[in-house]
């Protein structure tokens, strides 16, 4: 990451020679003359550290502290003094600077300290840069992903939606099959419809088959009123089967007669109903095993199976974990009234090595219980649990069977960047290429800052 550090004093060959020097360590440079001078420049330039004198013309070294402190908070403030000010650039610090260096400047310690100034600020940019590539996902769909398994899961929930294909979501527990099932219904045109949810697996066949097609007053014991089943509550909207592969061979013949006939009669009941429903299944188990097993009737399967949506594993789509924190950093923060703003490279490089068995449900409990116990500004490692928290010293890369050539130089790429926290140049040496090749590779890969 380039950063622009902005150099303010009114001795000119000292303000140039810092940048200069500044320039050799690789950053970016702008001079000012006096602070009145710098807050201009701050208004069409994005800086990232300051360093100023204290003793200037038109607005002196304290004035420009307390006025970036106030219109860029997240802007560090280094202090240049003389030997016979050092009192002030204490003062200074309990005002709000990061340190201060006595003139003549060290310039090994400058460097240094622009180093401890900055890292900080590039923890700060690249969670804004997650905050604003989530929120641009968010005006889209309520999903987060970037991965290219996601994306096709995007692209196929924009071309079913519109229809009225029944949709079968599969894929492990906790990946997140009823975002799918809202997103879809979200954007089709039953939209303004009702989208009715039914955990096939939390019910018994009685109450399942009570629950879907609604009861008669007095068809069975406790039936002290007429119930409406899902089935017609979701007329003109989406009904969603969550867990399918749960439910018994009875119920899956009252299913697939709806999905044939659009129309079924209630528990008790002898009045036929008919009803406009879309259906999307969702299910976490291999149907076409469960047919061969007997367990499930190859005739329902293909009634659901129109278009099959599959969400892969979180361990398969590293790339989305960097906007997933993002997200539920934002939401849990604003859930509990506390000021986060990211997290740090080791806690990353753990949630990144860790295999997240339970997938999305899991790493938003993670996340949720790391924002209720911390008291830092980042989450660090130490907020995790320990089971996570190990992972951030792994020094292996993990590459899912079935990996084409480029996909494996991509993670290993990525996984190199991370380790190295970010630093192009100790990854190309590890890797043993050149910056440029590097630079080429992260171009031609599509890696961002915010998956490193």
């Amino acid at each position: 990451m380039l950063f622009n550090i902005l150099v303010v004093d009114d001795e000119k060959n000292i303000r140039e020679g810092l940048a200069m020097s500044l320039q050799m360590d690789g950053y970016r440079t702008f001079t000012a003359q006096d602070g009145a001078a710098a807050l201009v420049l701050m208004q069409t330039e994005e800086i990232d550290l300051v360093i100023c004198d204290l003793r200037m013309p038109k607005l002196s070294g304290e004035e420009l502290l307390k006025r970036v402190n106030q219109q860029y908070p997240m802007v560090s403030v280094i202090i240049l003094t003389g030997h016979g000010t050092v009192d002030n650039a204490v003062q200074a610090m309990r005002d709000g600077a990061f340190d201060f260096l006595t003139k003549p400047v060290n310039l090994e310690r400058l460097t240094l300290l622009c180093k401890r100034a900055l890292a900080n600020r590039e923890l700060y940019l690249q969670h804004r840069a997650l905050r604003e590539e989530l929120e641009s996902q968010r005006r889209a769909t309520v999903m987060v992903g970037k991965s290219a398994g996601m994306r096709k899961v995007f692209e196929m929930i924009q071309q079913v939606a519109p229809t009225k294909a029944n949709v079968l979501i599969t894929g492990e527990s906790g990946v997140g099959k009823e975002l799918v099932a809202e997103a879809i219904h979200k954007i089709s045109p039953r939209h303004d419809q009702p989208l009715i949810n039914v955990h096939c697996a939390a019910l018994t066949e009685s109450l399942l088959e009570s629950e879907l097609f609604g009861h008669e007053k007095g068809s069975f014991t406790g039936a002290n009123t007429q119930k409406r089943g899902r089935f017609e509550l979701a007329s003109g909207g989406t009904l969603l089967l969550d867990e399918i592969g749960e439910i018994n061979q009875n119920i899956q013949i009252k299913i697939l007669r709806v999905l044939q006939e659009r129309k079924f009669e209630r528990v008790g009941g002898e009045k036929t109903i008919e009803v406009d429903v879309r259906v999307v299944a969702a299910t976490n188990r291999d149907l076409k095993k469960e047919i061969e097993a007997g367990n499930f009737r190859e005739d329902l399967y293909y009634r659901l199976n129109v278009v099959n949506i599959h969400v892969p594993p979180l361990r398969e789509r590293k790339e989305d974990i960097a906007l997933l924190v993002a997200h539920f950093l934002k939401t849990f923060a604003e859930e509990n009234g506390k000021s986060i703003e990211g997290i740090d490279n080791r806690a990353r490089t753990a949630l990144f090595n860790y295999p997240w068995p339970g997938n999305i449900r899991e790493l938003r409990n993670t996340i949720e219980s790391a924002v209720v116990m911390t008291r830092n500004e980042f989450l660090t490692v130490d907020d995790l649990p320990p089971h996570i928290a190990e992972s951030h010293d792994e020094a292996w890369i993990r590459i899912a069977p079935g990996s084409t050539m480029a996909e494996a130089e991509r993670e290993i790429i990525k996984s190199t960047l991370m380790a190295e926290n970010g630093n192009k140049s100790k990854a190309a040496d590890v890797l043993g290429i050149g910056r440029k090749t590097l630079h080429r590779k992260l171009d031609e890969y599509n890696i961002d800052e915010g998956e490193t």
